[in-house]
Formats: C-alpha cells, structure tokens, sequence
C-alpha cells in the first residue's frame, strides 16, 4: 500500500438479535433454590386460606389474585439491575418522608388512627417506608465505603429514626416495627461495633425482666405509660396475663393458644379445624392465621411451616454474602431478615409471646398491601442474585 492512501472501507454487518435472543434473557437467571422456597411457601398459603377462608366468601380467590399481582412485581423488579435500584433509593426515601409528614396534617382516620393519605386513591405510606428505608440506607454505606467512621453510623441512625418516629405517631407500632428492624438490620451488616450492640441488648434484657416482675402494679389502670397510648399499655398488660380480661383485650390471644394447643402433634386435619370454623379465632385469614394453620396441621405442620421460612431466609443470606457490591449486600441481608421479623412477630404473637400488633404472616395471611410489599422484596431478592451471576460470567 502506497504511502497517503487509505485502506478501503470494509463492510461489516451486525446482526440484530431476534425477538427470541431478546426474550430469553428476562426469563431466565432467576435463583433456583429461592424461586422453589418462594413457591412451597406460596402453595402452603392457598391452602390454609382455602380453609381459613371458607365461610368469608371470596377470599380464597382474592388471596389467589394477590399472589399472582406479588408474583408479577417479583417478576419486574426482578429485572431492574441493583444499580438502578440504588438510583432511586433518595428519591424513594424523601418522597416517603414527605407523604409521612402530609399524613400527620392531612391524613385520613379509621379506626382512631391516622395512617392514610387521599392522593386520588387512598394510599398508606408507610408501607413504602418498609422498602424505602433499607434501600436508603443501604445506599449511604455504599457512598461511605472505606471510610466509616462512627458519626456515619450516627447519621444513618437520624435516617431511620425519623420516619420511624412518624408512623409511630401514627400510631403504627407494628409498622414501626418492621421500618426500625429494616433499618437496623443494614446499619449491622454494615459493620456495628458489638460493643454498642451488647449493652442495647442487656439494657433491653432488663427492662423486659422489670416489667414482667412488676407487671401487676404497672397495669393498674390509673398508672399512665409515658410515650404509649392506653390501648398499647393495654396491649402488653395482656401479653402478661391475657386471662384477666378472656372476654375482652385477652380474647384474641387466649382463642390463638387454644386453637394452637388444640391442633396436637399432627393436627385436626385441613377444613377440620373446629375453633377456626365455628369462628372463635378473630382475624382467621389475616393476622392470626398461623392459629388457624396449627390448629389443622399441628405441631409437624408448624415445624414444616418454619422450615419453610427457615429455607427461604438461609437462601436470602447466600445471596447477600455472594452479592458484589456493598449496597447490594447491605439491602440484601436486610430485606431477607425483615421475612424472619414478620414470622417472628406474628407466630410470637399468636402464639401468646409477644404482644398483638398488626403484623401479617408472609405468604399465609391475607391482605394486598402486605403482598404488594412481599413481591417487592423478593424481586430485589432476585435482582441480586441475577447480577451476581452476571459478574461472575
């Protein structure tokens, strides 16, 4: 080739990938073992409600209708790159700090709570705190990876407390709940000194020992609980001894442990349940659901039940400690832990060990909202897990 001339232009063709190349990238990377907990947890749900729920009309097929909406948001979110994700963990956070605040001037009230906004439609904001709080989170340790100092701690503490405050006030303790272990569950995965962390512990080891041995003097009625409300003192006064009132504040938790202790070893067997269809249970397909399930399935169904769970959540930790970034990391340990604070809480409830605080059994109980949030979290679940594997490639 002569000096000064240009080579000849060469034509490349690029093929374009067919629709099929396309499609098969959305429907494949999805983590087996966690895709199998998901659907053995979910088949348990559609038959308790199919029991739980006979004699409440179409509940049944509601909670179907639920499941299939949980599963399409699993399914999208499934397929937004942790990355993106992290992009909209400000924006998420601040927009739900803000509706919080509008709830405390302009909220709706049912039922002597104000936790509602009318936006058009009726919407509960704190819910989206459930998510928006540890992605928040999650998003501030990533920015200050590598130099972590204690006043970061701190700030990620004034993050959390802030919403949490507020829904307390609402009041939503079982919300609050939920929010603040989110919360805390990253702010310890980011690395907490466990020398501030035992003395939390041993300080709360103590005030619940005071309380219960001096629960009667505490529960007279003319003792005032300073920060809670009288049906929140009443609440835990329950806890302590529900027999005091079994017609009243103690009826929910007294029928739970009768049904739970009535279902045996192996159970009365399913649609045999006699507290649950002579509806002595309250609330059978909500939030004492698992009373209903140990009832018909017993103790071997209980302990299938928290294997179960305890499956899902091993799954969701192998995750998180395979995922490749801190943010990715922090959000996935945080989000499989809130699945173990939602059984916790709600089996502990039940069962008579904790005190009554609307908080739903995963996959079991009914209800949209809590469903919507369930896909939520199982989406990002698979998000990361999806990213994983494509770093790894």
């Amino acid at each position: 080739m002569n000096a000064g001339t240009r080579p000849a232009p060469t034509n490349v063709a690029f093929e374009r990938p067919s629709i099929w190349q396309r499609i098969v990238p959305v429907f494949t990377g999805f983590d087996g073992p966690l895709s199998l907990a998901i659907l053995l947890l979910a088949a348990a749900g559609m038959v308790t409600m199919y029991s739980a729920g006979f004699d409440s009309g179409t509940r049944f097929v509601d909670h179907g209708r639920n499941m299939l909406i949980a599963f399409g948001i699993l399914f999208l979110v499934a397929q937004i790159p942790p990355q993106r994700l992290m992009s909209l963990a400000v924006p998420l956070y601040v927009i739900g700090v803000i509706l919080l605040v509008a709830v405390e001037f302009a909220g709706v009230t049912k039922k002597g709570a104000t936790r509602w906004l009318n936006v058009g439609v009726v919407i509960q904001p704190s819910e989206m705190l459930k998510i928006a709080v540890p992605l928040m989170l999650a998003w501030w340790f990533q920015r200050r990876e590598g130099q972590l100092r204690v006043p970061d701690f701190l700030a990620a503490g004034a993050l959390l407390v802030v919403p949490v405050a507020l829904i307390i006030k609402q009041p939503d303790l079982g919300t609050a709940i939920l929010v603040l272990s989110a919360g805390l569950y990253v702010i310890f995965f980011a690395g907490l000194s466990w020398k501030l962390i035992i003395p939390v512990l041993l300080t709360g080891a103590v005030a619940i020992t005071a309380l219960v041995m001096s629960g009667d003097a505490i529960c007279e009625p003319d003792v005032k609980w300073p920060g809670l409300r009288d049906y929140q003192k009443h609440r835990v006064c329950t806890l302590l001894d529900p027999s005091k009132d079994p017609l009243g504040k103690g009826f929910h938790t007294l029928q739970g442990m009768i049904a739970i202790g009535s279902g045996g070893i192996d159970g009365k067997g399913f649609m045999k349940g006699t507290q649950t269809h002579l509806e002595f249970i309250p609330e059978r397909t909500t939030d004492f659901v698992f009373a209903a399930f140990s009832e018909e399935f017993g103790l071997v169904g209980c302990i299938g039940l928290v294997l179960g769970f305890t499956f899902l959540i091993f799954r969701g930790l192998m995750i998180a400690s395979e995922a490749p970034t801190v943010f990715s990391r922090l959000l996935a340990g945080a989000i499989t832990l809130s699945f173990f604070t939602y059984a916790f809480v709600n089996m502990g409830m039940v069962s008579g060990i904790l005190p009554v605080v609307g908080v739903p059994l995963p996959f079991i109980s009914y209800g949209g909202t809590a469903m919507v949030t369930l896909g939520l979290g199982l989406g990002i679940l698979m998000s990361i897990s999806k990213s994983r594997r494509l770093v790894q490639t």
